[in-house]
């Protein structure tokens, strides 16, 4: 059973890859740049800024650095504890790839990319859902096509897609759970979630 489901994802991978282009393979590149999107966190932080002020803002910062810090830690958990060579290293993967990356890295199983996009699209569209309420559907667009370019530039299979979505989901869940819990006992009331 495992054993078809990763040759499902290896041959969903090969067809998902190959449908790049050179044409579009420079635009590709930049979305999957981690530095590309420094400018969307700066306006999010702007927006929690303008909405929260600045000493709930700093605890905002603290709390997506932990954050981030935790998912990228247990993504690098699983690396090494599933050993998943990337496509790009794959023999009988590899060879059939477009490989367009600056890298390849060892392992692929889960991707720190999908679950560092997910988390922060959910932690900060649910802070933010109150006053801009289309901003977490935006945002989940937007982790959706970073997690794709991992796919477009060779580096990881669907099936790292889809688990680090899922985990960055929870996790970007969890830390809001606990942003809110932590403002509400130590700052005091401010509108959290579309339920005040």
């Amino acid at each position: 059973m495992i054993d078809k489901i990763i040759e499902y994802d290896k041959q969903l991978f090969l067809f998902l890859n190959n449908l790049g282009s050179p044409t579009w393979d420079l635009l590709w590149l930049i979305i999957t740049d981690e530095l590309t999107f420094i400018p969307l966190y700066a306006i999010l932080l702007f927006l929690l800024y303008k909405k929260f002020g600045v000493k709930v803002l700093l605890l905002f910062i603290v709390i997506v650095a932990v954050m981030i810090t935790f998912t990228d830690q247990i993504t690098n958990v699983f690396k090494r504890g599933f050993e998943r060579p990337r496509p790009c290293r794959a023999e009988g993967v590899m060879e059939y790839t477009r490989f367009i990356a600056k890298r390849c890295g060892l392992y692929g199983f889960f991707s720190g990319h999908s679950s560092n996009s997910m988390a922060a699209a959910v932690f900060a569209g649910l802070l933010l859902k109150p006053y801009y309420k289309n901003l977490l559907i935006v945002l989940l667009i937007w982790s959706f096509i970073v997690a794709y370019s991992r796919i477009y530039v060779g580096v990881h299979y669907p099936l790292d897609i889809v688990c680090g979505l899922t985990f960055g989901a929870i996790t970007g869940f969890a830390f809001y759970k606990v942003s809110v819990y932590i403002i509400r006992r130590y700052v005091g009331e401010i509108r959290l979630d579309s339920e005040n």
